[in-house]
């Protein structure tokens, strides 16, 4: 972001909705400014326990806190919400202290307009939301055979009639302690806690904005959100009462406000963010990477933008319709895998900030797990084209009319499709048609299965590989064709994977556990029931004034800690 001028008109823009006094910058040189970001596309959720896309983690995460929450520069998960914690010996019943004294924000739904205190109730009735029906439909595999009574609850939810005592193994202790009693030890219930669904919204939320509750937000976070969200531009302003701390004891947060628009155009967003309008970009559109080179201003000796990426736990792959012709059959879904050369999507297509998928759909870089035990893919046309022929297609003669539907809103996403395609039709004469679409359309029909060759990506929300797999596990499928199913997308079903899968899940050695969580991810692949193709880099751009926001494998930002320096940055 460009210093001075715009910061002090964006606030002017933004005071004209608030008749209260903007805070100026500090003599300390961190206070002041508004962080613009866009994001590409409306989102579609405001709602923790129904918030699944990345951007919208990245926006709603200025707002809400969960009780636990990772460290950005290790993924460590250290304390939030709650500031203490203790797990008795047998490993299965987690006492959680709540830090004292925070409040939730200011809004009219409270008396007076004042926020409450939080308190264990928030807690046990947020914990419970996403163990019932309709509120928990996308998150209920957080506790799902994992907190004793998690999955009764839901059933029973399911039926109308939720048990009115709650969940057996969520439970307040006092105002200030809630206790978690597991079904089995789990090493992975701190990530678990820290997931996005167990940020802690309080019930005045949904009594007061019940038919609007993806216009509303009420957290305890760093920023909250001015006025309703109806689809405009979103605006979340510094909290007062924050109660984080910097090192030296100063108020959190520094900046005034975020500004958040919706522009699905990348390359709007580029040149927005090249204008000094667009504070940092986390996706870049792949046509305009070479304007990576030029980040110094040959006028002034001064940096344009600092450029920063790292691994990512993040996937991309193609899914099958594998219960219709023609993906019913394993032999066609080989012989796609085999034909896609993904060391050319990645140098050629992706300009290197990706990594070929070659084991399989969970991301590199996650601890213990065993890369080298799961059979990927690797080019091979020959074997391609022997196992279309044997499905009854030699030369492809005979293939039904296809189409590979994905969406717009991604780094890559239309360049890689037309590239993939490119592949299948020269390797196996398989011709196919690309739809792009608007990404929440998208969603909507492959959540529905209304798509027979589709883009998926899954972007892990806690560092574990369980969190990947979680999306073929048979519980994670909605049996009912007419609903959603915005996990287990592919509403994939193998007794082998789910038995691998709950016996790592109850595993609470974690060498042992990566094994067979490795196990269950061959008997998948065996199946093909999607192409992995690659493995995104989480990517940074910025403005050089800005301090204290790094990439990290999870896209989190956390400016709660993020401070403008307002001095030229002259060029290393």
């Amino acid at each position: 972001m460009r210093a001075g001028p715009l910061v002090l008109s964006l606030l002017v823009l933004l005071s004209a909705c608030d008749d209260r006094p903007q805070r100026t910058v500090s003599a300390e040189g961190r206070y002041g400014g508004v962080f613009n970001l866009n994001v590409s596309g409306a989102i579609r959720s405001i709602f923790p326990p129904t918030i699944t896309q990345a951007s919208e983690v990245r926006i709603m995460g200025q707002v809400y806190e969960g009780l636990v929450s990772f460290d950005p520069a290790t993924m460590a998960t250290e304390p939030c919400l709650a500031d203490s914690w203790e797990v008795d010996t047998t490993h299965t019943i987690w006492t959680f202290h709540l830090r004292q004294g925070v409040r939730f924000h200011d809004d009219p739904a409270f008396t007076d307009g004042i926020g409450r205190t939080l308190t264990a109730d928030d807690v046990v009735r947020c914990f419970t939301a996403i163990c019932t029906q309709g509120i928990g439909d996308g998150t209920r595999w957080l506790f799902q055979d994992r907190v004793v009574g998690a999955t009764e609850h839901y059933l029973a939810s399911r039926n109308g009639q939720p048990l009115p005592q709650g969940v057996e193994g969520i439970r307040k202790v006092d105002d200030s302690t809630v206790r978690i009693t597991l079904t089995h030890p789990d090493p992975n219930i701190l990530r678990i806690i820290a997931h996005q669904g167990c940020w802690i919204w309080p019930q005045e939320l949904t009594e007061a904005y019940a038919r609007d509750i993806n216009t509303h937000a009420i957290g305890t976070g760093a920023f909250r959100l001015r006025g309703p969200h109806t689809g405009g531009t979103m605006v979340l302003e510094r909290n007062p009462v924050y109660w984080r701390q910097d090192a030296e004891g100063r108020a959190l947060p520094y900046l005034d406000a975020v500004r958040i628009t919706f522009d699905p155009d990348r390359n709007a967003e580029f040149d927005q963010f090249l204008k000094g309008r667009v504070t940092a970009l986390f996706e870049l559109p792949v046509d305009r990477l070479s304007a990576l080179k030029d980040s110094v201003d040959p006028a002034t000796g001064e940096k344009r933008f600092t450029f920063l990426s790292v691994p990512g736990y993040a996937s991309q792959f193609y899914c099958f319709d594998i219960h219709h012709p023609p993906f019913n059959d394993v032999r066609v879904r080989k012989a796609f895998a085999l034909a896609v050369d993904r060391r050319t999507l990645v140098d050629q297509v992706l300009g290197g900030l990706a990594s070929p998928a070659d084991h399989g759909i969970v991301a590199p870089g996650l601890k213990n797990y065993p890369y080298n035990l799961v059979r990927g893919f690797h080019f091979d046309p020959d074997s391609a084209r022997l196992l279309l022929a044997s499905a009854g297609y030699p030369q492809g003669r005979g293939f039904p009319p296809l189409r590979l539907q994905v969406s717009a809103d991604g780094f890559g996403y239309v360049r890689v499709a037309e590239a993939v395609l490119g592949m299948i039709e020269r390797e196996l004469n398989v011709p196919i048609t690309l739809s792009v679409l608007p990404a929440e359309q998208h969603l909507a029909l492959t959540e529905h299965l209304k798509a027979r060759f589709w883009r998926e990506g899954w972007s892990a929300d806690h560092p574990d590989p369980e969190n990947f797999l979680a999306m073929l596990y048979g519980k994670n499928a909605a049996q009912d064709t007419a609903l959603a199913s915005p996990l287990n997308t592919l509403r994939y079903h193998s007794r082998a994977f789910d038995t691998r899968f709950e016996q790592a899940i109850h595993e609470p050695d974690e060498n042992v556990r990566s094994r067979l969580l490795a196990e269950a991810e061959n008997i998948a692949m065996n199946d093909v029931p999607a192409i992995p193709l690659y493995h995104d880099r989480s990517v940074l751009l910025t403005s050089p004034r800005v301090m204290n926001l790094r990439p990290n494998p999870l896209d989190l930002m956390d400016l709660g800690t993020v401070w403008f320096n307002h001095k030229q940055v002259p060029a290393q």
